[in-house]
């Protein structure tokens, strides 16, 4: 097996302490936004024998096994990462994968370069993903009931806002979603702005409920996806819990460490909450508009202590094991690539030692125990 180097990636919204404190390090005094664990050509893993997308190339069914070359093809296919949000990411959602072939093909038949700031589909991958809390995690997730909308809406008292709430009364629910969503994305600029910073104060002023919105509209001023975001669920996941990101859920993360894995590619439609493009026509034909709760995992017992946080998606499986003092060895060994991960304590996987933030990339098939006193999470596939 493989020790990984990681990129940290240095993203305006990231934390300057989460991920220093996690390592063990000192503060750069720099944004620390994503660690990547994988070998995504953006930012591959590092091993001795070369990057991990190199490790891969050389020998694809040597490293991830014949079964899940057959079924994903000669990469790996998923991206680890450690995610410390410091500040609210951007309001997104990601497309299902017909859409994104259909995206991807539709924009390369057109010329436009992948690294363009309009350009909406850098692959032609799906990008389901996780996100498991390391330390309390708030984010939004999906749509909340329209008229649950509509009450939180009404309750700021800004009169530009009755007409959404007006539109939040129709039916049926999907319809309403739609409507409404569309005219914030698509009302004037600066009566947007205006109505944003009328709904601001008034968030500060009430808090509660409206205190993440009041976070939101201060990092965000002006911008419409701070309306955008009070149609959806907000949830604060504890220590252990995760949410998973189907095609089409609207959501953010907003503030919080966790451990997230996704299936390999960039593909992202943004609502709100970025200076990036907004593709407002693209978007609405990408969001699923159901209403619906947040749907927090809770991880579910396996055979040998494995803790497994179940998704409906083949692309990768994330569990957990959590070691107390005197542990005996578990043996973790499958005919599928993996990735271990610590985040707590210290374990012992092969040769390596691992501490918190560490990683190692074990071959499809390669022996693998895991022993000490600590919290390792392992990635692999479903193959």
């Amino acid at each position: 097996m493989d020790r990984l180097d990681n990129t940290i990636r240095p993203y305006a919204w990231g934390s300057t302490t989460a991920i220093p404190q996690l390592l063990g390090v000192e503060p750069t005094g720099e944004p620390q936004a994503e660690m990547w664990m994988g070998a995504h050509p953006g930012a591959p893993s590092r091993t001795a024998r070369g990057t991990l997308v190199e490790v891969i190339d050389a020998d694809p069914e040597r490293e991830l096994g014949a079964t899940a070359v057959a079924k994903f093809g000669p990469r790996l296919p998923f991206l680890l990462k450690i995610l410390a949000a410091g500040a609210p990411l951007s309001l997104q959602v990601h497309p299902n994968l017909a859409q994104a072939k259909e995206g991807y093909e539709d924009e390369e038949r057109r010329g436009i370069p992948v690294a363009a700031g309009h350009r909406n589909y850098k692959d032609a991958n799906h990008k389901p993903e996780l996100i498991c809390a390391l330390t309390e995690f708030d984010g939004l997730c999906g749509f909340r009931a329209p008229l649950r909308a509509a009450d939180l809406l009404d309750g700021l008292g800004v009169d530009s806002l009755k007409p959404y709430v007006d539109l939040l009364h129709a039916h049926p629910e999907d319809a309403a979603l739609r409507e409404v969503l569309t005219a914030i994305l698509t009302a004037d600029p600066d009566d947007m702005a205006d109505t944003v910073a009328d709904a601001a104060a008034a968030c500060s002023r009430l808090g509660g409920d409206y205190a993440p919105y009041a976070d939101i509209a201060h990092h965000y001023p002006g911008d419409p996806g701070v309306i955008a975001a009070m149609l959806l669920n907000h949830v604060r996941l504890q220590p252990g819990e995760a949410l998973f990101l189907g095609a089409g859920i609207p959501h953010a993360y907003l503030n919080g460490l966790g451990v997230e894995i996704m299936a390999n590619s960039d593909n992202v439609l943004r609502c709100g909450l970025t200076p990036k493009h907004v593709d407002v026509p693209e978007l609405l034909r990408i969001v699923r508009f159901e209403a619906g709760d947040a749907g927090v995992l809770r991880p579910e017992a396996a055979p040998d202590g494995e803790e497994v946080y179940e998704t409906p998606i083949d692309e990768f499986r994330l569990s957990r094991y959590v070691l107390p003092e005197g542990t005996v060895a578990h043996d973790l060994t499958r005919a599928t690539p993996q990735i271990l991960l610590c985040t707590a304590g210290s374990v012992r996987t092969g040769e390596h030692e691992l501490t918190p933030g560490r990683s190692v990339f074990v071959p499809a098939g390669e022996k693998a125990e895991v022993s000490g006193a600590g919290t390792v999470f392992r990635a692999t596939v479903v193959a």
